[in-house]
């Protein structure tokens, strides 16, 4: 049985998550921007939280943790690389471990370039991947520590997985991503026909992620560096894909 996964709204911009599986009744939660819609939400479900995983060490992913873990004692997992700034870990992982939630296995991806140590939790069988601030719907978190030809790696990585997995990431950027794509990607329909379908989400207040990773391969120009539209519209025409990456990042760094 897969993995229930619920998205949580917390503070301006964020999510997190809540993962449960009925089987064991273990339930992770990815990430802890805020206490107080998590233990919310904990409680409306009537779930006993087990573990948190942790993504990378920017406040707005971990703040709520301690109150979190007053109320509900869980061990904490977290990268190796990033557990010098991190909360105390109880688990430490690096690219290819495994972590469970109840009888699921996960493998680790690291994602680095957003933050050096920034990690994503892939769970194949429940077809979902938490990727926080790397990929993120129809965008790409800033590279604030690392390179972007790091960050190109990273989302590559992260582009290699079955079509059909959900993308949990870490922020309603959506809207704001779309409009920078739409620059980008100007004649692509798939785009355009998916900024409209994110405008009306939002008119309504209805969250934009999770999305499809085959929704962010037709239309998120973060992984379409390669695309010979893209490179054509850029002046890019032939270039190595990472660096039509390194301008696309670029631009959307001044939009």
């Amino acid at each position: 049985m897969p993995l229930e996964i619920r998205t949580i709204p917390c503070l301006s911009d964020n999510y997190a998550y809540l993962a449960h599986d009925a089987s064991t009744g273990a339930t992770a939660l990815i990430d802890a921007p805020e206490a107080t819609p998590i233990l919310a939400a904990l409680e409306e479900a009537g779930w006993r939280l087990t573990d948190v995983l942790i993504t990378h060490h920017h406040y707005d992913h971990v703040d709520g943790l301690a109150e979190i873990l007053a109320q509900h004692p869980a061990r904490v997992v977290g990268a190796q690389a990033d557990a010098h700034r991190l909360p105390a870990l109880d688990v430490q992982l690096a690219e290819g471990d495994t972590v469970t939630i109840g009888s699921e296995t996960g493998t680790i991806i690291d994602v680095s370039g957003h933050t050096v140590g920034h990690i994503a939790f892939h769970f194949p069988d429940s077809r979902a991947v938490f990727t926080a601030d790397s990929l993120m719907a129809l965008g790409c978190g800033r590279v604030f520590e690392g390179t972007k030809p790091q960050m190109h790696e990273s989302l590559q990585k992260l582009a290699a997985l079955p079509p059909d997995t959900v993308v949990y990431s870490g922020h309603e950027y959506t809207a704001a991503n779309g409009k920078f794509a739409l620059t980008i990607d100007p004649e692509n329909p798939d785009l355009i026909s998916r900024v409209r379908e994110v405008a009306e989400k939002r008119a309504s207040g209805t969250p934009t992620v999770p999305s499809l990773l085959s929704e962010e391969l037709a239309t998120n120009p973060f992984l379409r560096a390669h695309d010979p539209a893209i490179q054509a519209h850029l002046g890019m025409k032939g270039a190595n894909a990472t660096d039509v990456f390194t301008e696309i990042r670029t631009r959307k760094d001044n939009f």
